[in-house]
């Protein structure tokens, strides 16, 4: 497949402004917006700075006619884009970059908390995080946590999934949603709590008493893991069982394959916590060492995604909420997030690449030619 550059990523977003006021091509702005993000830039000032300081960079990539636009220009493009549009060539994008994705998709739901307004519920968006490539693969946004119901479906159908498993908290286990990701030909791992009340609870009292009697278990039905670091250590049981014939009301469930649970106990500050996990899976033949680690991988996303995205793209900070700008803000900090993800070159943090886009121009073509191929 014929990768896109990205003039002809960028370019496949419709213009809705009048062509007699255009000054600045919509491309140049999403592309000079992009790459002042890349270097940290975290406001719509910013990006003028950016764009002024670094004009001459970027006339290699742009013609740039009538120069560089100003922050109000960028705040008004950004929240008249077409979000729909937006969401779209950034998946399209991601297919293109990520031809073969495997393992697991963790499937979350993030709220950008200074979005809210007295009209407005603040932006909650769910993404697709490929845990084996660290990569954002597509989001979509929806009003509040409820709301994460109805948006999984319309993501799944966005995405090319096909022999992955994707993992989802409890609010995404629902029968219609794991329906869809079986009709994709994807597996499943759902977290349970008490949003399934009948299932929860029979799924907990089965793992309760497999839990004092673990005599005759298979091995591979039963795997653990530990990890310690900043006085904090964590030990891992998990407990796997395919013998679901005696689950009331299975059959909703497309494709079940088995029920599980992951025992934790942590020890921090001479404190001691304990907290079960429970979840069903399609996937059969699974080892208990296997489902271990996708739940852990699902776990990852709030550290590998929502930590930088807050912490170092200062998402929560951002008050961009008129019109599209807070979730085309998103998509951008995404776009952003898997260019810097995908280079290898650089050791150090995100926050080191970024610097390091900031100082040296040639990092920052190699992040932009190797991503869209110019």
């Amino acid at each position: 497949m014929k990768k896109l550059s990205l003039q002809e990523v960028l370019e496949g977003i419709e213009d809705t402004r009048r062509k007699r006021s255009v000054w600045y091509p919509l491309h140049e702005v999403l592309f000079i917006m992009l790459t002042a993000v890349i270097c940290g830039a975290t406001s719509y000032a910013k990006v003028e700075m950016f764009g002024k300081s670094k004009e001459q960079w970027l006339k290699k990539y742009l013609p740039l006619e009538n120069g560089i636009p100003d922050a109000c220009t960028f705040r008004n493009v950004i929240r008249s884009i077409d979000t729909q549009q937006l969401h779209t060539v950034f998946v399209e994008w991601m297919k293109n970059v990520a031809e073969q994705i495997i393992g697991v998709v963790a499937i979350d739901g993030k709220q950008a908390r200074r979005t809210k307004d007295a009209k407005k519920a603040p932006l909650h968006v769910v993404s697709a995080f490929s845990a084996e490539c660290g990569l954002v693969l597509g989001q979509l946004a929806c009003e509040e946590k409820s709301n994460e119901i109805t948006a999984i479906p319309k993501l799944l159908e966005m995405l090319e999934l096909k022999g992955c498993i994707v993992t989802i908290d409890a609010m995404g286990t629902q029968t219609e949603i794991a329906k869809k990701i079986t009709e994709k030909g994807v597996d499943y791992i759902l977290a349970l709590k008490e949003n399934q009340k009948r299932l929860y609870e029979e799924i907990k009292l089965y793992f309760e008493e497999y839990q004092r009697e673990p005599a005759g278990l298979d091995p591979a039905c039963r795997a653990e893991s530990h990890s310690q670091g900043h006085g904090r250590y964590e030990s891992r049981t998990c407990y796997i069982s395919e013998e679901i014939g005696w689950l009331e009301g299975r059959e909703k469930w497309s494709g079940l394959a088995g029920i599980g649970v992951v025992f934790c106990r942590v020890e921090q500050g001479g404190k001691v916590s304990n907290q079960a996990h429970y979840f069903i899976y399609s996937r059969k033949g699974m080892t208990a060492r296997q489902v271990l680690e996708a739940k852990r991988s699902h776990w990852g996303i709030e550290n590998r995604l929502h930590w930088v995205l807050d912490m170092q793209l200062r998402e929560d900070e951002s008050r961009a909420r008129a019109d599209n700008s807070a979730e085309n803000l998103n998509v951008i900090r995404h776009w952003a997030y898997n260019l810097l993800k995908s280079d290898s070159s650089a050791r150090g943090s995100f926050s080191d690449k970024q610097f390091k886009c900031l100082l040296d121009a040639s990092f920052l073509d190699k992040i932009v030619r190797s991503a869209f191929c110019f």
